[in-house]
């Protein structure tokens, strides 16, 4: 099985992904939240530079619906020196939306199929697709599919909700063994609801011809996943993980701007914590805390009744 780690909006960026790889066990692949600036803003850029992805097999993520804004982007892409880049067609976020972007794309494949003929004619990249299986409906994900079917991507990872399900309900799983059975002429990835082993073993009766996992929350909740996944045991490494991502983000936003850095390290919080149903009380210290100093002591006890 091959593990790709989801691009998250605001949390897997390269200060988590660096801290992750130098904890945890590799993922196969790593994408990056999507970019969407014509002109590379100086955060998208640091996303990508090479010295802040030192061995990490890096795929760029990009959420645009004009041709013209995606093949500037995928220029600056291969500038940095990468060959592959992704495309966003799965974001159900309201403005994203709304501006037939990321999953919106999908309710027009006449204009979808447009686009992704001139991006393939033109982007002189290898292009990959992460998409969900429709707006409304999950009739409208053959019409999808034919579409899909028509272009050479270097491979379809598929989130089986719908837009209107936001990351909501079981995945729908019907629709993958729809996209396996159609013979599509490359690699299916599978995203969605990865969080243990026993949520992955069920996923993969029901689809087990797919080798390739993207997982996203589930490492948010659990960084050691894909080890226990891998069959390589329980990694107790996350005080050391979570030290190194709080030393991460302070380089980043520099001394003084504990706000920041705070704001980062409580929103992983928000995941982990789920796996501590029984320490409100040191979580709560977490939350509370109003300076890295307050932080770190917080984070210090936590670990020390574990």
């Amino acid at each position: 099985m091959n593990y790709y780690m989801a691009p998250l909006e605001g949390i897997t960026t390269h200060i988590y992904r660096t801290a992750y790889h130098k904890y945890y066990r590799d993922f196969d692949k790593y994408f990056t939240p999507f970019l969407a600036s014509k002109r590379l803003s100086a955060k998208e850029a640091n996303e990508i530079k090479p010295e802040n992805n030192e061995g990490m097999n890096l795929v760029p993520q990009i959420l645009s619906n004009n041709i013209e804004t995606f093949l500037e982007i995928a220029a600056q892409i291969q500038d940095v020196g990468y060959e592959t880049v992704n495309i966003n067609l799965g974001c159900p976020s309201g403005t994203v939306v709304s501006r037939k972007r990321g999953a919106g794309q999908l309710s027009d494949t006449y204009a979808l199929e447009k686009f992704l003929d001139a991006v393939f004619e033109k982007c002189p990249l290898k292009i990959s697709v992460k998409t969900r299986v429709g707006m409304y409906d999950t009739c409208e994900w053959e019409d999808i599919l034919a579409v899909y079917a028509k272009f050479p991507l270097e491979e379809l990872i598929i989130h089986p909700r719908l837009r209107e399900d936001y990351y909501k309900g079981k995945p729908r799983l019907e629709t993958v063994r729809q996209a396996i059975d159609v013979k599509l002429p490359y690699p299916i990835c599978y995203n969605g609801d990865i969080t243990s082993v026993a949520t992955c073993d069920d996923i993969m009766k029901v689809i087990p011809e797919i080798n390739c996992v993207m997982i996203g929350r589930g490492i948010l909740k659990n960084p050691g996943l894909i080890e226990e996944l891998s069959g390589d045991g329980k990694a107790d490494r996350l005080e050391a993980f979570m030290g190194e991502l709080a030393d991460g983000y302070e380089r980043q936003y520099g001394v003084g701007q504990d706000t920041n850095c705070l704001f980062k390290l409580k929103d992983v919080w928000n995941h982990l914590g789920m796996m501590y149903p029984d320490s409100d009380k040191q979580l709560k210290a977490i939350r509370k805390a109003s300076t890295l100093s307050e932080y770190r002591i917080a984070v210090k006890r936590f670990f020390a009744q574990k």
